[in-house]
């Protein structure tokens, strides 16, 4: 058995319902691996999930992605070997942990140039914005792309890369305060969706051009806006909900407004096999190694004090990732 210190809930709601407490943990299972974790990454999933506006069975850990370092295999595991850095995204809720027994075909190898502090800061992020830019809406050159949310963990991301690729960027943000991180961030443009006219301003700094991509993760207050500056044939693609769900529509209006494709996707999805996972994940590496997408780690807290994590978090008080040190 190991000991390990993990983030436990027995109910959900404010930050003050994280406790860390010791578990054992026994030999990893077949097909698993046990991990002496060295980061985890935080996402704003994991407030929503702690709140209960996503509800976790309860009792419950917190989490989907940590890097470590592979301290036993289970039986039947082939590919890894005791001492390699792995991580993962999608191992099932429980990455608040200091280790930790995780299904091998969920893991991917961590590059020697990246840090576990990078990896963990941008790996659940890099590979949302991976599926979003490259299978979502292929975005290149010359595109005219907007990105809401655009200071925020996925939407920097997004930004920069699409930027990267030659797209002129038109960046969202929720008030006047978060537009200096967007435009550091890649974008052309920013505009404030907290604004009645919002799409006026997304008109004029395109030059009255619409866009061939929106990606939309605030969805209630900025759905029917996005419809309107989406170009002829192009795409909107709504991968989040921070201001509630987005209102229904008649699939008529797609047609009205210029035969408009409308999805919803999410990362799980794109990465449900292992072979996927490995495909996407390169993709994201190699675009950190490139420069496309650049990580910002804004604070990093002790696993101890993860309910403060979550505290800066929901202050707004923290421009970038957070990572936690087990």
């Amino acid at each position: 058995m190991t000991k390990a210190r993990v983030v436990s809930l027995s109910e959900l709601g404010s930050a003050d319902v994280i406790q860390v407490i010791d578990k054992e943990l026994p030999a990893p299972g077949k097909g698993e691996v046990q991990i002496r974790q060295t980061a985890i990454g935080f996402n704003f999933i994991d407030i929503y999930q702690r709140s209960g506006y996503y509800p976790l069975d309860l009792p419950t850990g917190l989490g989907h992605e940590a890097v470590g370092v592979v301290e036993s295999l289970g039986d039947g595991v082939t590919g890894l070997k005791v001492g390699d850095r792995v991580m993962y995204m999608n191992a099932g809720i429980g990455a608040y942990a200091s280790a930790r027994n995780v299904a091998a075909d969920k893991l991917v190898p961590v590059p020697s140039n990246i840090s576990d502090e990078v990896a963990a800061a941008v790996f659940f992020k890099a590979m949302t914005a991976q599926y979003l830019i490259q299978k979502t809406y292929k975005v290149k050159a010359g595109d005219i792309v907007l990105v809401h949310s655009a200071a925020g963990g996925v939407g920097q991301i997004l930004a920069g890369w699409a930027k990267a690729l030659g797209a002129f960027v038109v960046g969202s943000v929720g008030s006047q305060a978060k537009v200096a991180t967007a435009k550091e961030a890649g974008c052309d443009a920013v505009i404030d969706y907290s604004m009645p006219n919002w799409v006026d301003e997304f008109m004029k700094a395109t030059g009255g051009k619409k866009a061939n991509v929106v990606y939309d993760s605030v969805a209630k207050t900025t759905f029917m806006g996005s419809l309107d500056c989406v170009a002829p044939f192009g795409t909107l693609a709504l991968f989040g909900a921070s201001s509630g769900s987005a209102p229904e529509i008649q699939p008529e209006i797609l047609n009205k407004k210029g035969c408009l494709f409308l999805t919803r996707p999410s990362v799980f999805p794109h990465n449900a096999t292992s072979a996927l996972l490995q495909e996407n994940a390169k993709a994201v590496f190699d675009a950190i190694a490139k420069g496309y997408v650049k990580v910002k780690i804004a604070a990093t807290f002790p696993l101890e004090q993860a309910a403060d994590a979550h505290r800066a978090a929901e202050s707004r008080k923290v421009s970038g990732a957070i990572v936690m040190i087990p």
